[in-house]
């Protein structure tokens, strides 16, 4: 039984860690198969996706395909509305990449991201003051700033499908700010003491959440609990692909395709995997 409650904890990891290099890989190739004039058209479409997914996990009773639902719709209206609609604005206006030593090193689209750190505060304000909110980084919050906390509520009196989508879209914007307001060279820089404390305090950090998870014993729980988890470690994947220590193959997909095909079979077989282990439970 043990064994079982680390495998589905990993397994949650490994699910949510690779949606981030097909997340980017996703974005690229939709750049090269719809071409300038069409890329903003399938954008919306899948947006529009990610919105149907998300009323069907609303109405999906079993938690854990809830789960599912909401995190693919997220990442569908992330990537369709969210990431596209910088990308829009920033060709439009000819906003210019950075370039450091003739290279860009950031896209004229995350350019712009830092500009919605004050809508980015209000709702965590939000998150912070709201005595509803079961977060447990939030809860730690109140805690120490005795803050009121209510109630806790039954998970079947909740969406849990709205609440996975909701989580994905803000952590992945949070954490998109901090990142790129340390990469600033006017605030800190890449090799600034706080950017080093950021990648190294991300990989501690997750790895203590990561201990946490491998012992959680629902899989639609072990997926919520892992996105935090693997978007705080992806601080530190991140940052060392901006020092250059490896190469980000899923910058370049169609360069690395046979390695992305890879990453996305795996990624197929774990979520048909995790499927089965529900349907199992289930009965």
């Amino acid at each position: 039984m043990k064994n079982k409650i680390f495998y589905h904890g990993i397994m949650a990891f490994f699910i949510v860690l690779l949606t981030m290099p097909l997340g980017h890989a996703a974005m690229i190739l939709m750049e090269h198969l719809f071409g300038i004039k069409y890329v903003y058209h399938a954008a919306i479409i899948l947006g529009i996706i990610g919105f149907i997914l998300l009323l069907i996990g609303c109405k999906t009773a079993n938690e854990t395909k809830a789960t599912f639902f909401g995190l693919f719709a997220g990442l569908a209206i992330w990537t369709g509305w969210i990431e596209f609609s910088f990308v829009y604005y920033a060709k439009r206006y000819h906003i210019q990449p950075l370039i450091e030593n003739s290279e860009i090193v950031t896209k004229p689209e995350y350019l712009l991201v830092p500009s919605s750190i004050g809508f980015l505060v209000v709702i965590l304000l939000n998150l912070l003051l709201n005595s509803n909110i079961r977060c447990n980084f939030f809860n730690w919050l109140k805690k120490r700033f005795k803050i009121q906390r209510g109630k806790s509520e039954n998970i079947k009196s909740r969406s849990v499908a709205m609440i996975t989508a909701f989580e994905l879209t803000m952590i992945l914007w949070t954490f998109y700010i901090v990142l790129l307001l340390a990469y600033d060279n006017s605030i800190f820089g890449d090799k600034h003491p706080v950017t080093y404390t950021i990648a190294f305090g991300s990989l501690l950090w997750s790895a203590y959440l990561f201990k946490k998870l491998i012992r959680i014993k629902i899989l639609g729980f072990a997926i919520r609990y892992a996105i935090p988890t693997v978007i705080i470690f992806w601080n530190f994947v991140e940052i060392l692909g901006r020092w250059d220590i490896y190469k980000e193959i899923w910058v370049h997909p169609l360069q690395y395709w046979f390695e992305m095909l890879l990453v996305t079979i795996i990624f197929i077989a774990l979520v048909i995997i995790s499927s089965y282990e529900r349907t199992r439970q289930i009965q």
